[in-house]
């Protein structure tokens, strides 16, 4: 069940984000309740906030969980860059969610900036966590250009909608055998992450659906169960599909293949 994630050995698949909580007592007991081992931020609205992250800081390393700063809100490779280096000499991490967003109705990333952005962060000795869509041409470039991991999309920023293209996440699984994938954005229940589980995806990143719930910690618990199980039925090897019923009892025969 462990993952091996930038050097680093983990044993939850279950990447958790940190916005939109009622309160920093419910964020930290819905950590505790998800067993996550990473944990999302966005610098740009820790600053803007409080003008230091250092107490929101304290509370994700009392929970034990490894940091990942992004930069959310970010609109040019420049500015991504930017911030990415504050986050560097803040949190004491070279781990970096990549967010360059090019649209703000869909906050679809900008590929192109995305791709500007990760080769210079690359060379600057970031490991750089893409936040990109399901589109398997931007990701292979932003593979040669030195990522290991890939965030894509299964719907957008906060919507719920869950995993609205599983064919092309099934074709970046096959194409990109070597790469860590991780589907970031639109889960919005435990049924979403268990499908992208049994795609095969090495992780789930989750936010809203955990800190709009009606109770996060129960849900965040719920999330840690369903990516558990998901990646069960990955590895164990998920049944095929038939077009026709198939007796699940034999009425003939031996009952157990020899």
């Amino acid at each position: 069940m462990g993952l091996r994630i930038a050097d680093v050995e983990l044993e939850s698949r279950f990447f958790q984000g940190t916005a939109g909580y009622p309160s920093p007592q419910v964020l930290q007991e819905a950590i505790a309740a998800s067993g996550t081992e990473v944990v999302t931020v966005s610098l740009k609205r820790q600053l803007a906030a409080a003008g230091t992250p250092n107490d929101f800081y304290g509370i994700i390393r009392k929970a034990g969980a490894r940091m990942l700063p992004n930069t959310a809100g970010c609109k040019t490779a420049k500015e991504a860059i930017t911030l990415s280096h504050m986050a560097r000499e803040l949190f004491d991490t070279n781990w970096i969610k990549l967010e360059v967003i090019g649209d703000d109705h869909t906050l679809q990333p900008d590929p192109f900036e995305l791709l500007e952005a990760t080769r210079v962060l690359v060379k600057d000795g970031f490991e750089v966590f893409p936040y990109c869509t399901d589109d398997l041409v931007s990701c292979q470039r932003l593979m040669d250009a030195g990522c290991r991991i890939l965030m894509p999309w299964g719907a957008p920023i906060g919507s719920g909608q869950g995993l609205l293209n599983p064919t092309a996440l099934r074709t970046l699984r096959a194409r990109l055998p070597d790469a860590v994938l991780v589907v970031d954005a639109g889960i919005g229940s435990p049924q979403h992450a268990v499908h992208a589980m049994e795609l095969g995806f090495d992780a789930v990143l989750v936010n809203t659906a955990v800190s709009h719930a009606h109770d996060p910690v129960r849900m965040a618990r719920a999330f840690r169960l369903a990516v558990e199980a998901g990646r069960l039925g990955y590895e164990a090897g998920i049944m095929a599909k038939q077009e026709m019923a198939v007796p699940s009892t034999p009425v003939t025969g031996q009952p157990f293949v020899l």
